[in-house]
């Protein structure tokens, strides 16, 4: 099993003058320091207008800011949004960060949420899902073709050589969020890695790695040419002390992350510039809804955590990434807690890597075959509520097929 961290730059009210300075700052020196400790990944996302939840508008500014503080640990965008890029400069920034990382890039890709995200830069929430495939088919060939042409729905250009190229031959693996898990299937067929979430239960992890390499090797559908990447990485908010008390403590920073998820998945962005999402999270974090976000979260002693990796380790999912920097959690608790984990229980994990990689060649060379299990009874991931499910892409053109014909018949233009 590997393992990777995770930044949102999360970024709770009341600011300073150097607030986010200091952020960018402190998560540099975090991801130097699990460079040091042999971590296998750090994880980027891209968020826009989320505040408090996310400052992370920028990941491939930040990822070369990284790639020149370490050495080893690969470095993922967890995602870029395609719907709000443009794609020849998505192909620009991935290919300049891959030259400057000697190779170290990893590109997942993702649509974005909801309106609040995709609106201000002209795109609806509905076609998301069909804005990202045709962007798939249209970046991934800008990595190894010297001329190419793309004429579809949303983009339309004439033949031009993107440059540079990037390190990594013909590009770097591709990954696709799944932040609504029957993702996990699709990208399974699409033959790239899939970024979810952890899994409510062993039954539901064992399922869903099933589904995935099921699809991979025999419903295979890829967007364009690629070759595939069999991987399936899960985040998981995290938190190791020497005592549970002292990582519950210490985590309420993974309790505000779905807090803030929840409240942006109700309300939008309702008060630019004006909100307070931690003055609004304090009454919530002792609720019921609160605590049970930690129950699928990797947050206690060294003891506890170890018991919950093996759970996954057993499902062979492939990648933990360790989701940390949340809320108000210290620069020194999120580092003492890296340090903790790489000292004390990574080994274990890091050692069992060759039974896992002859497991998945096996499975990819069709000597082991999964069981097809039924994944309808396992349609959420731990940390998901009613405020945090992800719509399928049917499901979200439905609903907005229902709300347009009531304006309709209201006589709204």
């Amino acid at each position: 099993m590997k393992f990777g961290i995770f930044y949102e730059h999360q970024l709770p009210r009341p600011w300073g003058k150097h607030s986010e300075y200091q952020l960018l700052q402190d998560s540099l020196t975090q991801i130097e320091l699990a460079d040091k400790l042999g971590y296998d990944y750090a994880w980027e996302v891209e968020h826009h207008f989320l505040e408090e939840y996310s400052h992370s508008s920028a990941p491939e500014v930040f990822l070369g800011a990284a790639s020149q503080r370490t050495t080893n640990i690969r470095l993922g965008h967890g995602v870029i949004q395609l719907p709000t890029n443009q794609p020849h400069r998505v192909a620009e920034r991935v290919a300049t960060l891959d030259l400057l990382s000697k190779g170290r890039v990893e590109l997942g890709m993702g649509e974005g949420a909801g309106p609040a995200e995709l609106h201000p830069f002209g795109t609806q929430v509905r076609t998301k899902r069909d804005r990202w495939e045709e962007a798939v088919k249209a970046i991934v060939p800008m990595f190894s073709k010297d001329s190419w042409e793309f004429h579809g729905e949303f983009h339309d250009f004439p033949a031009r050589n993107v440059i540079p190229k990037p390190y990594q031959k013909p590009h770097p693996p591709l990954w696709v969020a799944c932040s609504n898990i029957q993702t996990i299937g699709q990208a399974g067929s699409w033959g790239m890695g899939a970024l979810g979430f952890t899994f409510v239960s062993p039954d539901a992890a064992e399922a869903w790695v099933n589904k995935y390499y099921n699809n991979l090797l025999n419903n295979q559908a890829k967007l364009t040419e690629y070759p595939a990447n069999p991987n399936i990485a899960m985040v998981a908010g995290f938190m190791c002390a020497e005592t549970d008390e002292e990582a519950y403590e210490k985590a309420a920073g993974w309790t505000f992350f779905i807090f803030a998820l929840s409240y942006y998945g109700r309300n939008g962005v309702d008060a630019p510039g004006e909100g307070d999402l931690w003055k609004e999270f304090q009454e919530w974090r002792y609720t019921e809804k609160a605590q049970a976000a930690f129950d699928g979260a990797l947050i206690g002693s060294p003891d506890t955590i170890r018991k919950k990796l093996r759970i996954f380790q057993e499902s062979n999912v492939d990648q933990v990434i360790l989701l940390n920097q949340a809320g108000n959690t210290t620069h020194e608790d999120i580092c003492g807690s890296l340090q903790m984990f790489a000292e004390e229980i990574m080994p274990e994990f890091h050692a069992d890597e060759d039974r896992h990689a002859q497991w998945k060649a096996d499975v990819m060379s069709r000597k082991t075959v999964l069981e097809d299990l039924d994944t309808q009874p396992h349609d959420i991931f731990s940390h998901q509520n009613e405020d945090i499910v992800r719509l399928t892409p049917d499901q979200l053109k439905a609903r907005m097929a229902k709300k347009d014909a009531k304006k309709v018949a209201a006589g709204d233009d």
